[in-house]
């Protein structure tokens, strides 16, 4: 199996040395009127979102109206629903005749554009458009459309979530066969927004991918309220963050309960570099900003009462104090000046260098 451990959307480099890249799920959230949906993309882009990705399903391609009727009594999200499952996503259907304006409504606002399609059809209207595929994860276990849409050779985010390890494998495989340019992300599809969910978030669902897959991008496509999550994916390694975006939650429709809104999102934006900046390169040195410290917070081997030149050193004329100049004798040398004879006179609160002991 091979896939690219650094892939490109338009100009934005993406792997593992680069910031993460935050994807403003716009969805069902732009209530069918295309004017919403132009604001929509130019309030993620003054939120510090890096794309808008929309949802191109049509209701008869996506869900079946007798199936869900004869399904049984659910306890999901959908369970709240006013309208049945089928005519809010009738509702919610994206306007493939707004394609075009949208496409060229985030060319103009400078943030990225593209989609999850759910159907054949949508993969062939919007290829031209957009720089990038994503896949939902109710999707992963339809390998002949993981195909299909892995031939346009775009770069593919595959959600994972309510999936097994299994599932994952055979999807991954499915698209990397084809295209070796693709993100796996970590996802949890309960969407109530309720607090216990972040029982079940799995973030370290992260690492077990990066064992598996060595190198490849990860991400997470998220619901939870707040920060904390995507937050903790970052510091897994996640470089690609999926959220959904709204203008209001207090809007009526599917999404816009559990979405961010501008503000949020700004603020879980500022501080994801925040702690981008934190992360660091795991290297262990003396950083920049802490090489005076090192002089100020250390001890030196310094003298208890004034010595003579030519004084022969004891454990008694010794003490362990701060501040340690660069030349000092550190605590643990100094077993190894214990009997020799200091060259140097010293005042007593002195510290004793290397060269006190030779003969100048």
């Amino acid at each position: 199996m091979y896939y690219n451990q650094s892939i490109t959307i338009n100009n934005r480099r993406i792997d593992i040395n680069s910031p993460a890249y935050f994807v403003a799920d716009i969805a069902a959230n732009h209530n069918g009127d295309l004017s919403t949906a132009k604001e929509l993309i130019w309030l993620a882009k003054e939120s510090g979102a890096d794309a808008v990705k929309f949802q191109h399903f049509i209701a008869d391609k996506i869900v079946s109206d007798y199936g869900f009727k004869h399904l049984g009594k659910q306890s999901s999200h959908q369970a709240k629903w006013n309208k049945s499952v089928y005519q809010t996503y009738k509702e919610a259907e994206f306007n493939r005749q707004w394609n075009g304006i949208l496409a060229n409504e985030a060319q103009k606002a400078g943030i990225d554009y593209f989609t999850a399609p759910y159907d054949y059809a949508a993969v062939n209207e919007i290829d031209e458009l957009i720089p990038a595929f994503k896949i939902g994860s109710g999707d992963i276990t339809w390998v002949e459309f993981l195909k299909y849409v892995a031939g346009r050779n775009k770069p593919i985010l595959l959600a994972t979530g309510a999936s097994e390890m299994w599932e994952v494998e055979q999807a991954v495989d499915a698209i990397t066969t084809i295209n070796p340019d693709i993100v796996l992300m970590q996802c949890n599809t309960n969407y109530t927004g309720e607090l216990e969910n972040f029982n079940y978030i799995n973030l370290n669902v992260l690492k077990t991918y990066a064992i598996r897959y060595p190198g490849m991008i990860l991400g997470l496509s998220d619901h939870t309220p707040g920060h904390t999550t995507v937050l903790g994916a970052i510091a897994l390694g996640a470089r690609v963050i999926e959220k959904h975006f709204t203008a209001d939650n207090n809007q009526s429709g599917p999404d816009h309960a559990f979405s961010m809104n501008p503000k949020t999102w700004k603020e879980m934006v500022n501080r994801s570099r925040e702690l981008e900046y934190a992360i660091g390169t795991g290297i262990k040195v003396v950083e920049e900003n802490e090489k005076e410290t090192v002089i100020l917070q250390r001890r030196a081997v310094r003298v208890t009462t004034d010595l003579l030149a030519g004084t022969t050193i004891e454990q008694s004329m010794l003490d362990e104090l701060r501040p340690a100049p660069v030349d000092a004798i550190f605590p643990y040398q100094k077993s190894a000046i214990i009997g020799k004879k200091i060259m140097v006179s010293k005042k007593k609160g002195d510290y004793i260098k290397a060269d006190d002991f030779q003969r100048t």
